[in-house]
Order: structure tokens, then C-alpha cells, then sequence
């Protein structure tokens, strides 16, 4: 058959619903093959969105979500969402077209070696030179990227070799299971526990999966053991608990750190040394067990003292089988820092200041949003104040990158999220800043009949950086602009467009658009003004007083 209906058989035969992108004339054939597939092509108006979106669906299925762009600009264009899915551990395969290569390119118009721009940034990248190549290469391109620790792959299909025959057919996928921890490295993790006097147990991202959540969920209902976790690894167990503590939005300082110095035992379950760590490690301080897929890569801030390697779930729960809760564990510390972590962000939730304060318009958001409803957060200073306050009752409901910590994503990875979850409610919440990176992919959301809000936070400045500018003792310079009309800008799109005027506003409003159909744009002015009071100074005083 022809190269190009091989290769999209291929796909199909991987489950792949969608491609997020824009082609060129080097995928023309790859897109008249498109036609007649089960798979949809999903037409962005930016490649950078359409990785975004692609990565966002490997987030939340598991399987790997696919972008496309021509070779050139359009293939440079999908880096920055390369590199978000990487460093998030989000499988997505990246399809890139390129000029012929059996015979002359006629000059370098548009050529660079996408390939090796790809290799530091992928799993995965190869050129295709062969369509007989095709069936073997696109498997191993979605094996790589999906297995442990998941990421990007690329494949790169010139334009003369999608056009040739091919004599082959799409190969099946392969199934694997995880190898299991050894059964002495469990052994050793059940007597530590047990012997510990005031263990702690610390979710990561790498947990963020479906058996690893029901395996932690049995463990924490068997132990009663208090738990944090990080800000990749938020949801994964219902944060309303009364054993959760909080989540590591900040580097130090704040409660949760100082269970942590209180604790001798941490079990770091997931963990990713892409995020920033939630603790230093201090020799003799305490011991932890690290319960992952792969070993522990050890640096000056995290060197565990024993390593259960394996399937995450199983390792679980096979702990879980074993243990027995001890009369010695004392979680009264731990659970007077809950105390004040939760009284610490009940202040403010109230607050009727307009322009609205974080802690207010967190709190408003809970209230408008269904337990299982997705907020996909860009990045801003913003973001801080989600991980502390908000309170994620499901897993992945709390979309926020703590990897590569791109602006931009925000939009996009809503739109990703509602093409996984068509029937819940999705709300991007995006600064002012991160929404304009974006801010052309509204055109497709309305196109595609999309049912979503985006949440504009209105400052007028790059918020994050102002604030460790002042941090940092700088002038206030150089991080002020200007913004668009967004109600004009939203209905000359075709979407809703709303001004957030006073505070008591605002979650009827939001209410309203998650039970009208089609999208909608939010505007809300904010106060950051107190950022560095409560983030900086208030909780390093009253976190020293427990």
C-alpha cells in the first residue's frame, strides 16, 4: 500500500483517536490518508498549542497523544511542547514532515536537521527512509514514549517516502507488565515503617496513575499515616482528607516543612526530581525509602536509604499486605501542623477586596467547580496559590506543570483535557501574560464546539517575576504592559466574554457559563499586593510558632 495509508494504518492500529496540528505541503499525502481514518484531525492554529494539547491527552489516557507540523518553522515550533511533555513524564509522539531525501532538495530552503534538534529533547527520534520501515518504527516510537518514565518521541516522514509503496503491514502492539520489587527490598521497607517513630508519607508525580492512587488510598485507610504531597502529585489521593497536610507549592518555610524536620521517616512514593523537592535532605536528619519504577538518580538533596524498585502499585501493595500499624507511631505533630495549615488557609477565602485577592478567587473557584472538574493552570505566581489552597478531590483534576513550568499551556491544555472529558466542566486559569502567548487558539475552541471557561487574571504585569524582583531588593522595572479589551477580544472569536466587576460576581457568574454550553472568557482583575506578606513573611513566622 501506500506509504502514507501505512503509516496512519499504523496509528489506528496504536488507538490513536486524534493528531493535534497544522500540516504543510511535505504531509500532504499523510493528509489525504487521513481522510477516510477513524482518526481526527484536530487543526490548531499554532504547533506550540497543538503539543500542548497532545502532551495534555498523554497526561490524563496514559497513551501517547500525537502532534503534527511540516518540517521548517513548523517543526521548531513544536520544541517548547517537546520539552513540556518530557520533562512532565506526558507520552506524546511528534510527526514532522521534511523535503525529499532520494533526490535533490533543491537547495536548503527550510531545511535543518530536525532529528538532531529533537534527540536531547525526546526519547525517541528517528527519519523515516523507508516506508517499509513504518510499522516497526512507529511502534517503537509510542512503546518508548509510554512506558516508564514516559515522555516525548519524534518521527520525522519525508515527503518522497510517504508517497512510495510500501510492502508491509502495521504490526500489533506489544504488551508488557512492570517487573515487580524484589521481595527482600519490601521486607526492608515494612521494618523501617515499623520501626519508625514518626513516619510521613509524600506522593509524587510518578503516582499520579489510577492503581497507584487505589493502592495509596488502601494504604493510608490501613496505616492512618498522615501524607503530603507534591505539586505533580496533587489529587492523587482526595485532598479533603483529614491526614492530608498540603502540598509543596513552596521551596521551604512553609507548614508542611516542618513535619517534615519532625518526621524520621519519609516514604517518597513517585517521586520526580524534575519538580522541586518539597525538602532538603540533611544527613542523620532522617531516612527515606524511595518506592518508584527506577532507581533513584542521588544528588546533594535527595540520596534515599533504600530503594523499592518496581511497579509503583504493586510495591504498595504488597507493603500494604505486610505491615501492621504500630501503638509507637506518633502522628500528633503531624497532625497539629494540619490544624494550622488548615486554619492558615481559611483566611482570606471571605475577603471582599476587589480587585480580588488570591485567596478569595481560589476559594470561588472550589465552589464553582464540581469535584470532578479540571482546572488546567498556565504559570504565574498564581499557580502558588492553586497548589497551597485549592483542594483537589480527584486525581488529575489539578492540571499544573511543575516540570518545564511553561506559560502558555494553559488554554491549550483545557482543550486537551476536554477533548479526554467532553462531559466535564473545564476551566483554564491563565494570567493575563500566559494567556496572550496563546490566545490564537480560542478561534479553534470555538470552532470545535468547545464547552470550557478561561479564566483571565487580570494584573498587567508579568506577576511572578515582579514579585521576586522585589523579593530580590530590584526596582520595579521593565515587567509592565498593556492588555486587549478580552470581552471584545472573546466575542469577535465567537466566545462569551465577561468583566468581573465586584467580588460577590463572580461565582454566580462562573457558575452560569459551566451550565451554559460553549466558550467562555472570564476577566478578573487581581491584587498581588500580599504576596510576599503571607507567602514570605507570614508563614515562615507562624510555621516556626508549631
Amino acid at each position: 500500500m501506500k506509504a502514507s495509508d501505512l503509516f496512519v494504518k499504523a496509528l489506528e492500529e496504536e488507538g490513536v483517536e486524534y493528531i493535534f496540528g497544522i500540516p504543510g505541503e511535505e504531509n500532504l499525502d499523510l493528509l489525504n490518508s487521513l481522510k477516510d481514518s477513524s482518526i481526527k484531525l484536530i487543526l490548531t492554529r499554532h504547533e506550540q498549542a497543538a503539543g500542548f494539547m497532545a502532551a495534555t491527552y498523554g497526561r490524563l489516557t496514559g497513551k501517547s497523544g500525537v502532534a503534527l507540523s511540516t518540517l521548517g518553522p513548523g517543526a521548531t515550533n513544536l520544541v517548547t511542547a517537546a520539552a513540556y511533555s518530557q520533562l512532565a513524564a506526558m507520552p506524546m509522539v511528534m510527526i514532522t514532515g521534511q523535503k525529499p531525501v532520494k533526490h535533490s532538495k533543491q537547495g536548503k530552503f527550510q531545511i535543518i536537521d530536525v532529528v538532531e534538534m529533537m534527540r536531547p529533547l525526546t526519547k525517541y527520534t528517528h527519519s523515516i527512509v523507508s516506508g517499509n520501515n513504518i510499522p516497526s518504527m512507529i511502534r517503537e516510537a509510542f512503546r518508548i514514549s509510554q512506558e516508564e518514565r514516559p515522555g516525548a518521541a519524534h518521527l520525522e516522514l519525508p515527503e518522497d517516502v510517504a508517497g512510495e509503496e510500501a510492502e508491509v503491514q502495521p504490526l500489533p502492539c506489544s504488551r508488557a507488565r512492570r517487573p515487580v520489587a524484589e521481595g527482600k527490598a519490601i521486607k526492608q521497607a515494612v521494618e523501617m515503617i515499623e520501626k519508625a517513630k514518626n513516619p510521613l508519607l509524600l506522593i509524587g508525580a510518578g503516582s499520579n496513575r489510577k492503581m497507584p492512587a487505589r493502592m495509596l488510598r488502601a494504604f493510608v485507610d490501613k496505616t492512618q499515616m498522615p501524607f503530603i504531597s507534591t505539586q505533580m502529585g496533587k489529587g492523587v489521593l482526595d485532598e479533603r482528607d483529614p491526614l492530608f497536610l498540603g502540598n509543596a507549592a513552596l521551596s521551604a518555610n512553609d507548614f508542611l516543612h516542618r513535619a517534615i524536620a519532625k518526621a524520621d521517616l519519609i516514604i517518597n512514593v513517585g517521586h520526580d526530581d524534575i519538580e522541586k523537592p518539597p525538602f532538603i535532605m540533611e544527613q542523620d536528619s532522617f531516612q527515606v525509602i524511595h518506592i518508584n519504577f527506577l532507581t533513584a538518580e542521588v544528588d546533594p538533596v535527595y540520596f534515599p536509604q533504600l530503594e523499592v524498585i518496581g511497579d509503583i502499585a504493586n510495591s504498595i501493595w504488597q507493603i500494604n499486605e505486610r505491615i501492621m500499624p504500630q501503638g509507637s507511631w506518633d502522628f500528633s505533630y503531624s497532625l497539629k501542623v494540619k490544624k494550622a495549615v488548615d486554619a492558615h488557609l481559611l483566611e482570606g477565602a471571605d475577603d471582599p477586596r476587589f480587585p480580588m485577592l488570591p485567596q478569595r478567587f481560589v476559594a470561588d473557584v472550589r465552589e464553582a467547580m464540581p469535584s470532578n472538574g479540571i482546572i488546567a493552570l498556565d504559570n504565574g505566581v498564581y499557580k502558588i496559590w492553586f497548589a497551597r489552597n485549592y483542594k483537589a478531590h480527584e486525581a488529575n483534576t489539578v492540571l499544573l506543570d511543575n516540570a518545564l513550568a511553561t506559560m502558555g499551556a494553559g488554554l491549550p491544555s483545557a482543550m486537551g483535557a476536554h477533548m479526554v472529558f467532553p462531559k466535564r466542566k473545564v476551566m483554564a486559569i491563565c494570567g493575563d501574560g500566559g494567556f496572550m502567548m496563546n490566545a490564537q487558539e480560542l478561534e479553534t475552541a470555538v470552532r470545535l464546539k468547545m464547552n470550557l471557561i478561561c479564566l483571565i487574571l487580570l494584573d498587567n504585569s508579568y506577576g511572578m517575576i515582579r514579585w521576586k524582583q522585589a523579593n530580590l531588593g530590584f526596582e520595579d522595572f521593565g515587567l509592565e504592559y498593556g492588555n486587549p479589551d478580552f470581552v471584545k477580544f472573546a466575542e469577535c472569536h465567537g466566545a462569551n466574554g465577561y468583566r468581573v466587576e465586584k467580588t460577590e460576581d463572580f461565582v454566580p457568574l462562573l457558575k452560569k457559563c459551566n451550565d451554559t454550553p460553549g466558550v467562555h472568557i472570564v476577566e478578573l482583575p487581581v491584587d498581588y499586593s500580599e504576596n510576599d506578606r503571607i507567602l514570605n513573611h507570614e508563614i515562615k513566622e507562624r510555621s516556626q510558632r508549631i
